[in-house]
């Protein structure tokens, strides 16, 4: 005979699992494990066998659990047994589960009474079950006996508490009848890890062997020792029973009949044993289903709600309707124009906080990259100086010449423009690539249907690779006519007078010394560990100088170092790394910054570094060369021995610096713009008028808006996904109308539990009284110190109220008004004071002495 009451709620938590499963997620009951705790011998693996309705368990005397069981419970459409350390072999007799957890028992611990915390762990397969965990628990023991350690009163408590612990698992103390309940070491157990008593539950065992005259009826009916979810009673098979083959039916049956048969039973027979038991375990099982339904529905109920605009585009849907593809296709085709034109634009809606796309890197590259390259071409100090050199001399010939040539000035003038075509056409590709991302970005929404967006990438990339042509060959022809005439009248060129009279250092410094380039974020990364290690600081970095502060503040100063002679060089970045580095040095070898030779500076990105890298050559400071110096030191030195060359070298120079900054002014304001023209605006207002018939020329409309398989197949999930979660909510009302949570018992006061230690409260045995029936009143001389044997009703599961005495009752449960009903084991305190505790009261003597009704409790040891 299996457990009812699980069998009944198998359905139930299969209909959860099936409409979850059927929306392809788990559905997180999280059933609480039961756990049975109590001393050797108490009848534990008897009780939780019961609650399982299976034979399956080592029985014996003494210490027969030595190792935690952990028996998982799993529903199945077959029955067997599974254990971890041997996964393969599947078992179907449980007389062959018994004997394999006792040889894995003395594997591990011996045979010689051994223990041990490593757990065996079963797996029980069954359609009579539900997903639970069971654990069987070793007795607590405070004597060693054989091989057991000296601390193994210890050791069992701790192994019992890291199972007790979870506060979703449920605690079954067992006592044995037979033994003082205030001395039970489950209960004090449960009290640690469940002060408030709200899952564990007394069961009493071995009822049947009590001494003769005695019973447990005032623990039973909680009146006594009272715990908040009170005691069942339980009678299990004997030794003799088991070695028998008394199967779990029959002794139920015997069971049955021992409550309905004994005295002090009878009234509250079914409120005892394992059906009960069962019973009320069940309950607490639906109790936590009903519980996790309220976050399930929540759950269900804002996925449904998610999906809800998305599936009624789908509820009509007829895939083959040409007026569906055709509106699909205009709709498609405008909002990929919007779509593009929102990224280089820029848009308020949908922005991406997480990097730049679209407009913004291209307005990175024509503000920061395409400068830092034109820049670049203008820090080979040295070069050109020899270049000016060589031309003056070329162009003067045999002759020594006594005027600084405008021939000299002209051709290295325009060696130096057509140096600009290279950065000029490196933009334009640049520029080329992140349009060409940005298609791609804009078609993602297009991925439902793959040759729709195939073709769009294709169209929409030929026309840019075509306006590609077009770009670089304008921006070509605006170089050639900086080349064709050379206008030494423009506004801001120096002229002949002033180009002699002005040096390069003061030319260099054109810019306001005060004027901020850039502020941000740096790492210096290479500080010692022993000096604090790599640090960020705040950068603020002038035509003159580089500062850095503690925080963006700029109230605490740490360095101001100034830009003279200071220059820029790669640093490869770290193995573990992922910072990128360049650092800064002084070219006549002298320390940067404290004793440091150089200092390096770490950004979190590449296109952080490019960014610094172009401010710093606004302020003059230029990346380091590659070619030695010492050549370069040797022409120097020639062209210096002449002091009337070296004089025209540096007129030449200035005009040609001058001149050189005139076009790279007009050139960085011209390619943006050249580039906008041409390319960008161009490719907007193709999508915008020519993409649709571009479409519609190169394929036909079907094959254009055919759906891919992904896209049909998400489709199908998603009005399955919708069907499904309106079906587990309707589960689940269902669910919630069919079943009942029962309320938590009041609290009691179970403070006895603690002061057990100290001394001992009354025993639950107490003589039967076979002259009186359990319902007569007791005898009215005074508070008797035990309860009145009035049958509680089946609902008074926790301590019951005291009923209404005459006198100082009323004064005594009126001290506290805040307080609960005092309850029993509080009545001692009454006792007169010339009787010690421990004494039985005795009645006074009287004539009529035959009358006078024995009071319900005969000893007053608490």
């Amino acid at each position: 005979m299996g457990n009812r009451g699980m069998e009944e709620l198998i359905p139930l938590v299969n209909k959860l699992q099936d409409a979850f499963s059927s929306i392809g997620q788990s559905c997180h009951l999280d059933l609480p494990q039961i756990a049975v705790v109590g001393g050797q011998s108490a009848g534990k693996s008897s009780v939780l066998e019961n609650f399982v309705g299976r034979d399956f368990l080592p029985r014996g005397s003494g210490i027969v659990t030595r190792r935690p069981l952990i028996l998982q419970l799993i529903f199945s459409k077959t029955e067997y047994a599974e254990f971890l350390h041997c996964k393969s072999k599947k078992f179907t007799d449980f007389d062959e589960v018994r004997q394999e957890i006792e040889a894995e028992t003395d594997r591990v611990t011996g045979t010689n009474k051994g223990i041990s915390p490593v757990p065996i762990n079963l797996r029980v397969y069954s359609p009579h079950v539900l997903n639970l965990t069971l654990i069987d628990l070793p007795g607590i023991t405070k004597v060693p006996v054989g091989d057991q350690p000296p601390d193994i009163e210890y050791q069992i408590k701790d192994m019992i508490l890291q199972f007790i612990s979870r506060e979703s698992s449920l605690i079954l103390a067992v006592t044995p009848a037979n033994m003082d309940l205030a001395n039970s070491d489950a209960l004090k157990l449960a009290k640690e890890v469940d002060p408030q008593g709200l899952r564990t539950i007394g069961v009493i065992t071995k009822l049947d062997l009590m001494d003769e005259g005695t019973d447990a009826r005032d623990v039973l009916e909680n009146k006594l020792l009272p715990l908040r979810r009170g005691y069942i009673g339980v009678v299990n098979r004997s030794q003799k029973d088991i070695e028998g083959k008394k199967d779990i039916r029959t002794a139920l049956a015997a069971e049955r009949k021992f409550f309905l048969s004994h005295p002090a039973y009878r009234h509250m027979a079914d409120r005892m044993g394992t059906p009960h038991l069962q019973k009320t375990l069940n309950q607490q099982l639906t109790n936590h289903i009903r519980e996790s339904l309220p976050a399930l529905r929540s759950k269900l109920q804002s996925q449904l709600l998610s999906l809800e605009k998305e599936v009624e585009e789908y509820k009509n849907f007829r895939p083959d309707d040409p007026t569906r593809k055709t509106k699909a296709l205009l709709q498609m085709v405008q909002q990929f124009g919007v779509d593009f034109e929102k990224r280089i634009e820029g848009s308020g809606d949908q922005v991406d906080t997480l990097e730049l796309s679209g407009g913004a890197r291209i307005n990175r590259i024509f503000h920061e990259r395409f400068p830092f390259e034109l820049v670049k071409m203008e820090f080979d100090e040295k070069d050109l100086r020899r270049e000016i050199s060589y031309a003056i001399k070329n162009i003067h010939g045999v002759r020594t010449g006594l005027f600084t040539p405008d021939l000299a000035f002209e051709a290295i003038v325009k060696k130096q423009v057509v140096k600009l075509k290279e950065p000029c056409l490196k933009c334009v590709d640049l520029v080329i690539q992140e349009l060409i991302n940005t298609v791609r970005q804009c078609t993602s929404k297009l991925s439902s249907y793959p040759r729709l967006r195939e073709e769009t990438e294709r169209i929409v990339t030929t026309y840019i690779r075509e306006r590609e042509g077009r770009t670089k060959d304008q921006i070509l022809l605006l170089i050639d006519i900086e080349q064709s005439y050379i206008n030494t009248n423009h506004e801001d060129f120096i002229g002949f007078a002033n180009a002699q009279q002005r040096s390069t250092q003061l030319n260099k410094k054109r810019a306001i010394p005060n004027q901020v380039i850039r502020r941000g974020w740096l790492t210096i990364n290479n500080i010692s560990l022993m000096k604090g290690g790599s640090k960020e600081y705040w950068f603020v970095l002038t035509a003159e100088s580089l500062s850095w502060y503690k925080d963006e503040e700029e109230k605490e100063k740490k360095y101001m170092l100034p830009l003279d002679n200071l220059k820029i060089r790669d640093v490869e970045k770290g193995f573990m790394s992922n910072k990128h580095v360049f650092a800064i040095f002084n070219t006549e070898q002298r320390n940067v910054y404290k004793d440091l030779r150089q200092i390096e500076l770490a950004c979190d990105s590449q296109e952080d570094v490019d960014s610094w890298k172009a401010s710093f050559l606004r302020a003059g400071v230029y990346p380091e060369k590659d070619q030695a110096e010492n050549e370069d030191g040797v022409q120097e030195n020639t062209f210096s021995m002449d002091p009337q060359l070296e004089r025209q070298v540096e007129t030449i120079r200035n005009l040609v610096d001058s001149y050189v900054a005139i076009i790279n002014k007009s050139i960085r304001d011209l390619m943006p713009k050249t580039i906008m023209h041409l390319m960008i605006n161009n490719t907007k207002a193709f999508i915008h008028h020519e993409l649709l018939a571009y479409l519609y020329s190169s394929a036909d409309q079907s094959s254009l808006m055919e759906e891919s398989a992904d896209q049909a197949q998400r489709r199908d999930d998603m009005l399955r996904m919708y069907h499904a979660l309106k079906e587990a909510l309707n589960i689940i009302g269902d669910i919630s109308t069919s079943t009942v949570s029962t309320p938590v018992p009041p609290p009691v006061d179970d403070t006895w539990i603690q002061s057990s230690s100290s001394h001992s409260p009354t025993p639950q045995r107490r003589p039967t009284s076979s002259v009186h029936p359990p319902g007569r009143p007791p005898a009215v001389r005074g508070p008797t110190p035990g309860p009145p044997l009035i049958p509680m009703p089946a609902a008074s599961f926790a301590a019951p109220p005291i009923p209404s005495r005459p006198g100082p009752q009323s004064v005594f449960a009126n001290n506290d008004p805040f307080s609960a009903p005092p309850q029993i084991p509080s009545r001692p305190a009454r006792i007169p004071p010339g009787i010690p505790p421990g004494v039985p009261r005795r009645p006074p003597a009287a004539p009529s002495r035959p009358t006078i009704i024995r009071p319900a409790e005969p000893s007053l040891l608490d």
